[in-house]
């Protein structure tokens, strides 16, 4: 199967280097200086100055074709930049300049078999010009080809240059992608956490408040719908909080906002321990954990102590929770999956104890 290289300008990824790359374009021009020199260093006819500097105007069109091209559209200005070289090269050996850009474009471009023919081709051409025009010994197609061949190799290099950017580039991009594709699962789940047992609850209570409305039982539909209201409230108070854990200033702080929602419901707590800053990533995570768990200590449990303890060694951070009062089993819901998930996508341990008390600890590793 025949594969094509996918197109590929001298330009970098980035639109700002790009532009900048571009500005500096005639910097590389600079490298024509020793084009000048053997105009310099030997006599030359008038006509032979002027036809040299003219060459230069087609040259330079060709090298900013190619210096903008991509693969598909090189071949012209490299095959123009090489014939204006061969045809002043009777009149300026300094065309070995020439020669050199044509050099980079093609070792820049093209795969590194076609690099080596067309190395091979412009070796013959100057060894046959050195000939045809009597120059001083092989000078002229050695050191021709010596600088050619450099010229290519930095050619050859930038491509590889330019090729690793735009991989780190994808792979930026990719990692953002996934970023935002786990930032959205999260509050998905954190939504189906905090809205999905109360919104069926509020169905239940409609439901029921409608059948008992049919049959006349005018007082105990008040109730069910009062209920109702409790719950609608206390979900969109879960709501608040949730939205505000996207925005939150710290673990200390959660922790004491979360103290305050237990004392507020006469549950007694007590906080030992503490954690060094975290990176966010974890520290964020932790919060969420941590709000879970004394959500449904507010909504579940029947104790009226509870203990947070917090510790922190060089390679684990520990969150544990213990609720002075035993079970014999444990169902989990969406809060506790909703826990688990979190841990595991720290890729720590979640363990609990129903007895003597009902201990939840966390364990995340930092190292």
């Amino acid at each position: 199967m025949r594969t094509h290289e996918a197109p590929m300008a001298v330009n970098i990824p980035s639109d700002q280097d790009a532009a900048s790359e571009k500005r500096y374009a005639w910097v590389y021009l600079l490298n024509l200086g020793f084009y000048f020199i053997p105009l310099i260093l030997s006599d030359h006819h008038p006509w032979q100055i002027g036809l040299s500097l003219l060459t230069l105007v087609p040259f330079v069109f060709f090298y900013y074709r190619a210096f903008n091209a991509d693969r598909q559209n090189a071949l012209l200005p490299i095959v123009g930049m090489l014939l204006l070289a061969i045809l002043i090269t009777p009149i300026n050996t300094g065309s070995l300049s020439l020669f050199t850009f044509a050099g980079f474009f093609i070792g820049f471009f093209y795969s590194t078999s076609v690099a080596l023919f067309s190395l091979i081709g412009i070796s013959m051409t100057l060894l046959a010009l050195n000939q045809l025009f009597g120059f001083d010994q092989y000078y002229f197609p050695a050191y021709g080809t010596l600088i050619v061949a450099v010229v290519g190799l930095f050619g050859v290099i930038e491509k590889r240059r330019l090729e690793s950017k735009r991989l780190q580039q994808k792979s930026k991009d990719e990692i953002a992608q996934m970023a935002k594709m786990v930032e959205r699962e999260r509050i998905a789940r954190d939504l189906h956490d905090v809205m999905g047992h109360s919104l069926s609850s509020i169905i239940l209570k409609a439901e029921l408040a409608e059948k008992l409305i049919e049959k006349q039982e005018i007082s105990q539909a008040s109730q069910q719908l009062a209920e109702l209201g409790t719950i609608a409230r206390d979900s969109l108070s879960q709501i608040r909080r949730t939205v505000s854990n996207y925005k939150h200033t710290g673990l200390d702080a959660t922790i004491q906002q979360l103290c305050q929602r237990l004392r507020d419901k006469e549950i007694a707590v007590e906080v030992t321990g503490e954690l060094q800053p975290l990176p966010a990533r974890i520290e964020s995570q932790l919060i969420l954990i941590l709000t879970e768990l004394v959500s449904n200590i507010l909504r579940h449990s029947q104790a009226k102590n509870c203990q947070i303890i917090l510790d922190q060694q060089p390679d684990k951070a520990e969150l544990s929770v213990i609720e002075q009062v035993k079970l014999d089993t444990l169902k989990a819901g969406n809060g506790i999956q909703g826990v688990k998930e979190r841990v595991a996508s720290l890729n720590g341990q979640y363990m609990v104890k129903l007895t003597p008390n009902y201990h939840t600890q966390i364990t995340i590793p930092l190292q």
